[in-house]
Order: structure tokens, then sequence, then C-alpha cells
């Protein structure tokens, strides 16, 4: 009861997209080499890719840790994100946000590939929500600036606009100093950068609220 409770009180689109994750993530454990293959984002000219992957990497994780971190936040945050916006606006919202991810990571990917990057490159898959989820955290951050965030590790507490700007400033020097390989830094910029965007151009035209 209490579980069903708790259900019923998440939005629909974020139970929906945490469901979908869920289930993608289960078949990727089962045939991970189809999976990945077939539906993680691959740059357009790898023969690994299918016109589908823009939308279908942001349903495919790596492993348990990413998939739980992921959702955790989308949970954390999609649950408030999506009842400012209601449901269909977050739904495109929560899209946008994972394609402009898929582009800002293919427009670094060729600029590797035309300035001497390997052409191994063609062979590494994008995959994750992180993308959308940190246009769902900068909507947060512009929601509601000054609501105190807590990190569990490092116990540290600051202004949502504090957190996400040093979560940008992070990521742009970890993908321009090319650290913590494996991570598509600028994939989650592209996320934010559009979901910024994408708010304020709401704002203007007043179109943000249901």
């Amino acid at each position: 009861m209490n579980g069903n409770s708790f259900l019923n009180n998440i939005p629909t689109v974020t139970k929906n997209i945490i469901i979908v994750n869920v289930i993608a993530f289960i078949a990727t454990m089962l045939n991970e080499n189809v999976m990945i293959g077939t539906f993680a984002m691959f740059f357009p000219t790898s023969p690994y890719f299918r016109l589908w992957q823009p939308i279908t990497h942001m349903f495919m994780h790596g492993g348990v840790w990413h998939i739980f971190f992921n959702m955790y936040t989308l949970l954390i945050f999609g649950v408030v994100v999506e009842r400012v916006l209601g449901s269909k606006r977050f739904l495109i919202f929560y899209f946008v946000c994972g394609l402009g991810a898929a582009a800002l990571h293919l427009a670094v990917t060729w600029f590797q590939l035309t300035h001497g990057g390997s052409v191994s490159l063609l062979r590494v898959p994008m995959l994750g929500a992180s993308g959308a989820i940190y246009g769902v955290l900068i909507a947060y951050a512009m929601f509601y600036p000054d609501s105190v965030l807590t990190l569990i590790f490092p116990p540290v507490s600051l202004k949502a606009k504090w957190f996400i700007l040093i979560f940008a400033g992070i990521e742009l020097v970890t993908g321009i100093f090319g650290t913590m390989d494996g991570i598509a830094h600028f994939a989650h910029l592209g996320g934010m950068l559009v979901g910024w965007l994408l708010i304020m151009y709401w704002k203007k035209t007043k179109r943000l609220y249901r």
C-alpha cells in the first residue's frame, strides 16, 4: 500500500521514463552487445550508426551505478520540474535536452575526427540519460535558485544556482583537458545549455507554465 502510494505520487512522465530506462537496462544485461550496438549513440559515419540512436541512447546505461545515479537524480529533480512545467511540456523539455546533449557530443566528436583524432572514435558509443538529466538539473536551479542542496559525499551544502555553476565548470574543464575518460562531458554541457535556452525561450514567450 505504501509502495503504491509512493509510485502514485511520482508524476506520469518522470515515472514512465524511469520504467523504460529500467526495462532497457535489464535487456542490456541480457544481451549487452546487441543492445549497445543497436541503441547507443554512434557517430553518423560509424557502421554502427542507426537513425533512432539520438533518441534511444537516452535509455541505455553501462552499469548498475550508472543507471542508479541517473534515475535517482531524475526522481529527485524530475518530479519537481515536471510539476512546475506540467507533464506534456516536461516530456518535450526532457527529449529536447537529450537531443541537445547528443548534438554537442557529435559536434565535438566531428571536431576531434577532423583534427587528428583516431578513427576508433567511430566505434565508441555514447549512452545514458545524463545529458537530459543535466537539463533537468539546470531547470530546477532556474526555478529554485536559492534552495539549498546537500551532497552525500562530500557533505557540502550550497544553493542550487551555485551547484549547477560548479557542475558546469567541472564538466567544461574535464571535457577540454580529457580527464575522466569514458564520460561524455560535452553531452552533459549540451543538455544543460539547451535546457537553459529552452527555459529562457519559454519565459520570453510567456509559455513557461501550463
